[in-house]
């Protein structure tokens, strides 16, 4: 009796011990991308002004596709017949990150914030 509940005690130890570490791998996984997403949205505009458009890349070790979106934000905008005279306006900017998981299903995050740029 005592060996079936050793090994009862050791199967769910057992058990919970690897969905522990499954666990821990997807988060370590979800903060990299993470960490990429931050990373290219503070990077748009520095090079050069923002401007709409998509750019796309990948990570140095290849397990992360990136995805750059910039739009022209124009939520709360005035009426077309009353322009705004001024070099500025708001920019979108997404940034989404695509992987596969170690549970060999594609996962993704994204990322967005607005930005004030000159309109070119």
């Amino acid at each position: 009796m005592a060996f079936v509940l050793l090994s009862m005690v050791l199967a769910t130890g057992f058990e919970l011990f690897t969905t522990g570490m499954r666990r821990a791998v997807d988060l370590e996984e979800r903060t990299q991308a993470l960490a990429i997403a931050q990373s290219r949205i503070a990077a748009a505009g520095i090079e050069e002004g923002l401007k709409e458009g998509v750019a796309a890349g990948q990570s140095d070790d290849g397990k992360y596709r990136w995805t750059v979106t910039i739009t022209r934000w124009a939520e709360g905008a005035p009426e077309p017949d009353q322009p705004i005279n001024t070099a500025y306006g708001l920019f979108r900017i997404e940034a989404v990150v695509v992987w596969r998981g170690a549970d060999e299903r594609e996962h993704s995050v994204s990322l967005a914030t607005l930005d004030l740029g000159m309109v070119i």
